[in-house]
C-alpha cells in the first residue's frame, strides 16, 4: 500500500479545466472566452514587438550571465516597477520609503505580502487578522491568504448584480463595520472578474473610511496600462492612497501588460512610513523569499527593466499596450451594439461601462451551461468572459448565441 493512499484527488483549477474541455471539443464554431490572456483578432497569443526587440538585445549582450540575482531581485527591475506604480515624481520614492521585491508573478507578490503580514502585522504571527476580499474576486485571492495561515478571510460587498455595477453603499458599510487593522485586498484597476472599478470620487470615499478605521490597503495591480491604455489613469487609486499617507502594499504583475505570462514577472511594491521602516520590512522580506524561491529568475525582469528604463523602448511599449487595450475596447462596443441590435432581453450597457480584459456578463450558471453545451461557447460559471476571446470573425456567432440563451434559459 502506498504511503499516499489517503491523499484525496483535488478538484481541477476551473479556468484550466475549461481550456482543456475547449481543446477536446471538435465543433467548428467553438469559442473560448475563458482564458485569462490576450489574443489577437486571429485568436492567437501576441508577443509584443518591443519584447521581441529586447529579447534580441539581451541575447546579444555578452556581458550578461546566469549568476544568481540578489534575493530581493534585479535592482533596476524593482526600482522601475515601483516607479511605474507610484509615478515618476512620487514623494514616497523621493523620501526613500519605497521598496520593491521581485516575485514570481503577481501571485508571488501576493503570497510574500500575505506571509509578511501574518508574521509582522497587527502583532506577531497574528493569524486572526481579518482579511477582506471583494465579492466576487479572483479565485486565487482567498487561497493565497488562507495558505499563508490567515484563518478569517471574509468577503466585502462589491458587485451589484441587479444593476450590474459597483455596490458602493454595501462596500462602504463593510469598511465601516470592519475591525480596526483589518486588511482589505483592493483591485487597483480592471477588477477581476467584474471589470467594474470605483470612480476617483468613490475611491476617495473608500480611502477616507480606511484611514479613519485604520484599515490596511493591499492593492493587486495586474492590468496597469492594459485596462484603459493609460498607465497614469490605471494607477490613480494606488497613487491617491500614497498621497494620503497610507502605508501599503501593491502586488504588480507584468503578465498582461508585457505579455510575459510564462516568465512569471511580478513585484511587490512596499510603501512605508519612512526609510527606516522600509529597510526593516525589506530585511524580513529577504528572509521570507529565501525559504520560498530563494532567488528570482532574470529573463523576464531584464526584459521589463530594459524596456522601462530606455526612453525609446518605453514609448514603444506604451504603444503596444494601447494596441491591446484598444482592441478590448472595440470588442466591448461591438458586442454591446450587436446584442442591442438583436433585441436581446435585459440591459447590456455594463459591457462598455466595465474595463479591462474581463466582462461580468450577468449570465447565470444555467445560461452558462447552455452556452457551453449547446453553442460551444466556453466561459466561466460566474458569467465572466475574456473580451480578448472575441474577434471580428466570431463576434456575431457569440452575440447570437448569447441572445438565444438569454431568450430560452432563465
Amino acid at each position: 500500500m502506498s504511503l499516499f493512499t489517503e491523499v484525496p484527488q483535488a478538484a481541477p483549477v476551473a479556468v484550466f479545466k475549461l481550456t482543456a474541455d475547449f481543446r477536446e471539443d471538435k465543433h467548428p464554431s467553438k469559442v473560448n472566452l475563458g482564458v485569462g490572456a490576450y489574443r489577437t483578432d486571429e485568436c492567437q497569443p501576441w508577443v509584443l514587438p518591443v519584447v521581441r526587440k529586447v529579447e534580441q538585445l539581451i541575447a546579444n549582450n555578452h556581458s550578461l550571465n546566469h549568476e544568481y540575482l540578489p534575493i530581493l531581485g534585479l535592482p533596476e527591475f524593482r526600482a522601475s516597477a515601483s516607479k511605474i506604480a507610484l509615478g515618476e515624481d512620487s514623494p514616497a520614492i523621493k523620501e526613500n520609503r519605497v521598496g520593491g521585491v521581485q516575485s514570481l508573478g503577481g501571485t508571488g507578490a501576493l503570497r510574500i505580502g500575505a506571509e509578511f503580514l501574518r508574521r509582522w502585522y497587527n502583532g506577531k504571527n497574528n493569524t486572526a487578522t481579518p482579511i477582506y476580499v471583494s465579492a466576487p474576486t479572483w479565485e486565487n485571492h482567498n487561497a493565497v491568504f488562507s495558505d499563508a495561515g490567515f484563518t478569517d478571510v471574509r468577503p466585502y460587498r462589491y458587485w451589484d448584480a441587479e444593476n450590474r455595477g459597483l455596490a458602493l453603499a454595501g462596500f462602504l458599510e463593510d469598511l465601516e463595520n470592519a475591525p480596526e487593522y483589518s486588511v482589505f485586498l483592493l483591485h487597483a484597476c480592471a477588477h477581476n472578474p467584474t471589470g467594474t472599478d470605483p470612480t476617483p470620487d468613490e475611491w476617495k470615499q473608500i480611502a477616507e473610511i480606511m484611514e479613519r478605521k485604520k484599515l490596511f490597503a493591499f492593492f493587486d495591480s495586474a492590468y496597469q496600462g492594459f485596462a484603459s491604455g493609460d498607465l497614469q489613469k490605471d494607477a490613480w487609486a494606488v497613487r491617491y492612497f500614497v498621497s494620503k499617507g497610507f502605508e501599503l502594499f501593491c502586488a504588480q504583475s507584468f503578465s498582461k501588460n508585457f505579455g510575459l505570462y510564462n516568465e512569471r514577472v511580478g513585484n511587490l511594491t512596499i510603501v512605508a512610513k519612512d526609510s527606516d521602516n522600509a529597510s526593516r520590512i525589506l530585511s524580513q522580506m529577504e528572509k521570507i523569499v529565501r525559504t520560498i524561491w530563494s532567488n528570482p529568475p532574470s529573463q523576464g525582469a531584464r526584459i521589463v527593466a530594459t524596456t522601462l528604463t530606455t526612453p525609446e523602448l518605453f514609448a514603444e511599449w506604451k504603444d503596444n499596450v494601447k494596441t491591446m487595450a484598444d482592441r478590448v475596447l472595440l470588442m466591448r462596443s461591438q458586442l454591446k451594439a450587436k446584442l442591442q441590435a438583436l433585441g436581446t432581453p435585459g440591459t447590456w450597457e455594463h459591457i462598455t461601462q466595465q474595463i479591462g480584459m474581463f466582462s461580468f456578463t450577468g449570465l447565470n450558471p444555467n445560461q452558462v451551461g447552455y452556452l457551453i453545451k449547446e453553442k460551444h461557447v466556453y466561459l466561466m460559471a460566474s458569467g465572466r468572459i475574456n473580451m480578448c476571446g472575441l474577434t471580428t470573425k466570431n463576434l456575431d456567432y457569440v452575440a447570437e448565441s448569447i441572445h438565444e440563451t438569454v431568450t430560452k434559459i432563465q
